[in-house]
């Protein structure tokens, strides 16, 4: 099956950042996507801006395409300036995290759509369950021959971009004792979770066939990996991330994201093999971000050496300055060293729960006032 790749020149950058939309006075989740949407795209100058997704109890904001971190911050924030206060009018907030720490799966309703109504039909309990919102990044690929090798080696720095965004700890009601309970639950759907570690885009273009035919998928975009090929627009996306709430934090991630894919390709297109790990120690990984987050001790490479997430994460930071500068993007790879530094999502938010004897309405009021400090 031939996909074809419609490659970028240029290292682009574009955003896609999933939130919750929440009630003002109790703090669940509120099916009022439709009503938010009628307000907010009249007002906007591109509503091409604000997305659906599977519930309605959810909105995307997304950038255009951008070239660096910057600009693309700027393009979200001119969205929410118009979608917070559409939201105020319905006595509805923002809710930026992996996962609502008291809401029910079973109240909540599905977006109209074929798409969405056979994602469900075929995944049932578990796609119902899906109270989950992360960030996706995409970053332009030059090459389609580069696009595979420069994924499985992304999949080495996993469990950093895992540890640093996780913010999920809390669900329906229970502290979970994960980091990220997200990353679990959403890899349960038959073609989500850890991509496979193809060496060439035919070996890619071999296995879409055989879902095809097979009746896995009936279209590309129902691959829903961690980390996936965008071939209609030349990037590779980047879904590892659990939900933001803070733009300083949103920021961070968006520049080591766009970093390390422009590092690595850089380094093979100057005829460098890059590094990779067994599927066995990235899915192991996966596991011990999701779990432990910025505790993490994590592998390290096929040696099967070892070290805890923040020492390496720091070492990972002071190599990758050299292409910060270059992407014009510096400022804010540097606001990533400030998150172990004041807590992850989710070590904020089980202090918030600890504090108030496990108010966990006061945990969603946390969440939301980060997102309106960086309004602000």
């Amino acid at each position: 099956m031939r996909i074809d790749f419609h490659a970028s020149a240029e290292p682009t950058l574009g955003v896609e950042w999933e939130l919750a939309l929440v009630d003002r006075r109790t703090r669940d989740l509120r099916n009022d996507a439709a009503h938010l949407f009628a307000r907010a795209k009249a007002r906007l100058p591109d509503p091409s801006r604000l997305h659906k997704e599977l519930l309605k109890n959810t909105v995307e904001i997304v950038t255009g395409v951008c070239s660096d971190v910057g600009e693309a911050m700027a393009d979200l924030r001119r969205t929410l300036e118009v979608v917070v206060p559409a939201g105020d009018e319905l006595g509805l907030d923002l809710f930026g995290a992996g996962t609502h720490p008291f809401a029910s799966w079973t109240v909540q309703q599905l977006t109209e759509g074929h798409r969405y109504e056979e994602l469900i039909n075929r995944t049932q309990w578990w796609g119902r369950q899906m109270l989950i919102w992360g960030v996706h990044v995409h970053v332009g690929m030059p090459e389609r021959s580069r696009v595979m090798p420069v994924l499985s080696s992304l999949l080495n720095h996993f469990p950093h971009l895992q540890a640093l965004s996780a913010s999920s700890p809390i669900w329906a009601g229970v502290d979970t004792g994960y980091a990220s309970n997200r990353a679990l639950m959403f890899q349960q759907l038959p073609t989500a979770g850890l991509p496979f570690q193809f060496a060439t885009w035919e070996e890619f273009e071999a296995f879409v066939g055989d879902q095809v035919v097979t009746g896995v998928i009936e279209e590309l975009t129902e691959v829903r990996w961690d980390v996936r090929p965008a071939p209609h627009l030349g990037t590779l996306e980047n879904r590892i991330c659990d939900g933001v709430s803070t733009f300083a934090d949103l920021a961070a991630l968006v520049a080591l994201m766009h970093c390390l894919v422009v590092d690595l390709d850089t380094r093979l297109a100057a005829g460098e093999t890059l590094p990779t790990m067994p599927p066995w120690h990235v899915q192991e990984n996966k596991w011990r971000a999701a779990r432990y987050g910025l505790d993490a001790i994590v592998i390290l490479d096929a040696d099967s050496n070892e070290r805890l997430v923040t020492d390496d994460l720091a070492d990972l930071l002071e190599r990758l300055v050299p292409v910060a500068d270059r992407l014009g993007c510096s400022d804010e790879l540097a606001l990533v060293a400030d998150i172990p530094s004041r807590g992850a999502s989710y070590q904020r938010q089980r202090a918030v729960a600890e504090r108030t004897g496990g108010d966990l309405v006061a945990v969603v009021d946390s969440v939301v006032r980060e997102l309106r400090a960086g309004l602000g």
